[in-house]
């Protein structure tokens, strides 16, 4: 069994619309909300702020946690669990470097994802979306009393909505 891939996201909503990134994976351009790995010593929230500056220019602000999302790769097993948060839009910067990778940033609505739906990195993309906008949230205590995350995987993995 591969290791688990723990990733934090923030989903970013403004005016009916989601902040979400172009980028290339595995030599695909796939689309998926901002996010990326907790840097050691980090906590997820200040990794979440973190990824969406340098994947997007934005700083954003977490204002709520919407859950824990598992995805097992149907081929390749592989377990994907996602911390997901809900932040707002502070400010741009169109002017920063993005990092490498990003191929595109954009607002999409919901029928945009799922209109998407082939490109999207993994099926947690579009649920976390439909969650936000369903009012879906896992309690803001889910994660209490689990850090650090990366050595409580399987404490976070039991509290996983699984996709």
């Amino acid at each position: 069994m591969l290791p688990t891939d723990l990733t934090v996201s923030a989903v970013i909503e403004q005016d009916d619309r989601f902040l979400m990134i172009e980028e290339r994976s595995s030599g695909v351009i796939v689309v998926t909300q901002p996010g990326g790995h907790i840097e050691t010593g980090e906590s997820p929230e200040e990794a979440v702020v973190r990824e969406a500056m340098e994947e997007t220019g934005c700083e954003i602000s977490v204002s709520g946690f919407l859950g824990v999302y598992l995805w097992i790769h149907p081929q390749t097993r592989q377990q994907f669990l996602r911390l997901v948060y809900t932040a707002t839009m502070v400010k741009e910067d169109i002017s920063r470097q993005l990092d490498k990778g990003i191929h595109a940033v954009h607002w999409y609505s919901l029928a945009d994802i799922q209109h998407r739906k082939r490109d999207l990195k993994s099926p947690i993309v579009l649920r976390c979306a439909e969650d936000y906008v369903a009012g879906k949230f896992q309690p803001e205590n889910t994660l209490a009393g689990m850090t650090p995350i990366e050595q409580n995987v399987a404490a976070v993995m039991a509290n996983a909505h699984l996709v």
